[in-house]
């Protein structure tokens, strides 16, 4: 390419390449937006105008025209992009490389209930991404949810929320859904179009069993003082179709499990359930960093309606 300033070009690539700005400067060349670049980023608006004004100054030349109606490239903006994109990639592609050889042997994940969408999602972005790295999925007991990260017999671990054990640590959240709440189709509830939340009372719920904190079947079964406790989902469901309780699910594990015996009516008011991956505290691996920024960019696709990208970062649950 024509460089309008050797001098400065000179001085990026000899005198400090920043990288965070070339980065931001190529998503800013797909998007034409300053505020998707910044949700791509997760930057703010502000830092994304920050980043490309240090990358102008450092060249000597404006690389984007921005009005109140629209973003595009300079020409100069055109002719750089189309020289940088090609290395940046081969860069991205031999980090890729080296990081996945660093994280080497095994990743195993841990589940509750099903493994819906996002967390398929995320799988197969990870093993796109490292394919060095093998992967296990074990399913984690209804009423266990922290014990097999405690025991060393998974590394990370997609768990309904809430979580509140200092000795583990919260990655991203997932799967916010509404409630529903499984009866029996010979249950009074059953042929209601939905049920407000002061009504589960009359619904004798069952709640997950011990070990999970007091605090976590709470959550789960509100208000659950005399309903019976399930060790596993399938344990629930089957007491549910006999009439003996009722269960709250999401609704995507509500469609899951459908069957002929048992109805599933939305709940209106009451809090969003939602999953989230968890790990030990101070004892993540590379390996399970990646696979937490492979679902946070599952998320971020979803949001935006697009499928995930190669590398990038896209569950039913109980």
């Amino acid at each position: 390419m024509s460089w309008a300033n050797e001098s400065t070009a000179e001085e990026l690539f000899v005198g400090g390449l920043e990288i965070r700005e070339l980065e931001c400067f190529l998503v800013l060349a797909d998007e034409l937006h300053f505020g998707r670049t910044g949700e791509r980023l997760y930057l703010s608006q502000s830092r994304v105008s920050q980043l490309l004004a240090a990358l102008e100054r450092r060249l000597g030349a404006r690389l984007v025209e921005r009005t109140s109606r629209r973003v595009r490239l300079t020409p100069f903006g055109d002719a750089f992009v189309a020289e940088l994109r090609p290395s940046y990639e081969q860069l991205a592609d031999v980090v890729a490389k080296a990081r996945a050889t660093a994280l080497g042997g095994t990743l195993r994940i841990g589940f509750q209930g099903a493994a819906n969408a996002d967390l398929t999602g995320a799988l197969g972005a990870f093993r796109a991404a490292y394919p060095e790295v093998r992967t296990q999925v074990t399913e984690v007991p209804l009423c266990d949810p922290f014990g097999a990260l405690r025991r060393g017999e998974v590394d990370t671990a997609a768990v309904l929320l809430p979580v509140a054990e200092p000795d583990l640590e919260l990655g991203p959240v997932f799967s916010e859904q509404q409630q529903t709440l499984a009866v029996s189709v010979r249950h009074p509830y059953a042929s209601r179009p939905s049920l407000p939340a002061a009504e589960l009372a009359g619904a004798r719920l069952i709640a997950p069993a011990a070990p999970a904190p007091a605090y976590w079947r709470t959550a789960q079964a509100p208000g659950a003082d005399d309903g019976p406790a399930v060790a596993t989902l399938q344990e629930g469901l089957t007491l549910v179709a006999a009439d003996i309780g009722a269960m709250l699910l999401c609704r995507p594990s509500a469609e899951y499990h459908a069957r002929d015996d048992i109805a599933f009516v939305p709940v209106e008011g009451l809090p969003a359930s939602a999953l989230g991956v968890v790990w030990r505290r101070g004892g993540a691996t590379a390996a399970v960093h990646a696979f937490a920024d492979a679902l946070a960019g599952v998320q971020r696709q979803a949001l935006r309606g697009g499928a995930p990208r190669r590398g990038s970062s896209r569950t039913p649950a109980p």
